[in-house]
């Protein structure tokens, strides 16, 4: 009976620390202009990635950055993704590009990046919002 009971103690352990790995990172968030700005006012890291969904490149940069977001260190990081087709917001945000990822911290643009799938560099602009 006790071996039985350890048993099932040892098994919700390795169940419970499974299911905290396996945790899945923080959603992408759809941009709003009134969740953009009460980011930018409680001086949070923020990046906003311009997607299309025709979008090559955009493809190969979405699990990228879903992977840093699942990554402890960018845990504060907000990515708010755009809409290319977004006219206005691209105009206000000076983005031209699709596949565009640009880094805040509140609201002091920090670094910009354009087509960009490498992993590392990826990484230096997320640690340049925080």
């Amino acid at each position: 009976m006790r071996a039985r009971l350890i048993l099932i103690a040892v098994l919700l352990m390795v169940v419970t620390v499974s299911l905290a790995v396996a945790a899945p990172a923080p959603p992408l968030v759809e941009f709003s202009k009134p969740a953009f700005a009460a980011a930018q006012a409680e001086n949070r890291p923020i990046v906003v990635f311009v997607h299309a969904s025709w979008c090559v490149t955009c493809r190969q940069q979405e699990p990228i950055l879903r992977q840093l977001l699942s990554d402890p260190a960018f845990k504060p990081v907000t990515v708010f993704v755009v809409d290319y087709g977004d006219k206005a917001t691209l105009k206000e945000l000076n983005v031209a590009e699709r596949s565009t990822l640009v880094a805040f911290n509140g609201k002091t643009e920090r670094a910009r990046s354009s087509f960009s799938t490498n992993p590392a560099e990826i990484r230096a602009l997320f640690s340049k919002a925080l």
